[in-house]
């Protein structure tokens, strides 16, 4: 993917999140939302996006791969001396995004490598 893309797709979906952001989630008025630091960390929800589904978009599959393979290193690393468990937790909820994504792409990644033995 060319930089101008990835530009492009970051910059509608920032577009889609300000438009959306002038309006509070669901229920937060009423201060119904579950506090969920690991699933769902409020603080990273606007307008009904959350921020790690506007990573994904904007940096495509390889890139998010990556980012989620960086997150889980970061958790394993700091969980003795930060949040203990709580930090175990987001490397394995990384690590199950990560995992999620990469069943999505194999399926992609045998089709190519099939049609490029098979070219005649």
């Amino acid at each position: 993917m060319g930089s101008h893309n990835l530009t492009e797709r970051a910059c509608s979906i920032m577009k889609a999140f300000c438009e959306e952001t002038t309006t509070p989630p669901q229920g937060e008025e009423q201060g119904e939302m579950k506090h969920d630091n690991v699933n769902h960390p409020s603080h990273y929800t606007f307008g009904g996006i959350e921020c790690i589904d506007a990573i994904e978009a904007a940096l495509g599959t390889e890139g998010f791969i990556g980012y989620c393979e960086g997150n889980v290193l970061k958790y394993l690393w700091r969980h003795r001396g930060k949040n203990g468990v709580e930090d175990l937790k987001k490397a394995m909820w990384y690590l199950d995004r990560m995992i999620k994504a990469e069943a999505a792409e194999e399926p992609k990644r045998a089709s190519n490598v099939q049609g490029a033995f098979c070219r005649g």
